[in-house]
């Protein structure tokens, strides 16, 4: 697995990552976390697809109708002014405790910033480009695929990072609702005043992001070298 996982980082971020991924995994087999780290990245990367999945359609739908822009304004402001712990309410009252309701939370929680950032980002494409592909006999799908969408890379990234990292700060509060893993290590740690179990969670939680934000990170940037 940590093999796994540092051949993507090299091919995403090059060595440094690599290196750095390949330390940060072992050492969270030397502090006796693995499964319920592997546990935490699993929930984290199916939070992550769905609001990804969501959010950069939504963010292009938003870019290219202002109606819609209007509408999701208010909706993501509330989504990311109201209190971490109100989001898990709702959702246990319909699907009860479990790791499903600490996703779906998550997922709520993460997802502004991708529709945000993606929305912008189209949204600052130069018009004299866009014209320019008009001219030239593009469709609206060519211009969004080959045009908008390229130039807007950089700004979606940024919010798909900012989303990693919005769902791992939900991974606390995941464990109060059964979310199991590094959040309910973090918890209990917190509720039993052992000091040192919750250090240790805390430590694997950052660890774990910041493979995830160099790996991103470091994919973004060979994209962009290679345009």
């Amino acid at each position: 697995v940590i093999l796994a996982f540092s051949i993507i980082a090299y091919h995403a971020g090059g060595r440094r990552v690599a290196l750095f991924t390949a330390c940060s995994l072992l050492a969270l087999g030397v502090l006796g976390l693995w499964e319920e780290s592997m546990d935490t990245l699993s929930q984290v990367l199916v939070a992550v697809f769905f609001a990804v999945a969501f959010g950069v359609p939504l963010g292009v739908w938003a870019a290219r109708n202002d109606t819609v822009a209007w509408l999701l304004r208010p909706l993501l402001d509330f989504l990311q002014t109201i209190p971490t712990f109100v989001y898990l309410v709702p959702v246990i009252m319909l699907f009860n405790v479990g790791r499903v309701p600490g996703v779906i939370a998550s997922v709520l929680y993460a997802i502004p910033p991708v529709i945000r950032l993606t929305n912008l980002g189209i949204r600052q494409v130069p018009a004299a480009t866009v014209e320019a592909a008009t001219l030239f006999g593009s469709t609206d799908g060519q211009i969004l695929r080959k045009v908008q969408l390229p130039l807007a890379r950089a700004s979606i990234m940024l919010g798909i990072n900012q989303t990693v990292m919005m769902v791992l700060a939900m991974v606390i509060i995941a464990g109060l609702v059964g979310g199991g893993a590094l959040g309910f290590e973090a918890v209990t740690g917190l509720a039993r005043n052992e000091l040192g179990r919750g250090i240790e969670a805390g430590l694997a939680i950052v660890l774990l992001a910041m493979i995830l934000d160099r790996v991103t990170q470091g994919w973004a940037g060979q994209q962009e070298i290679r345009e």
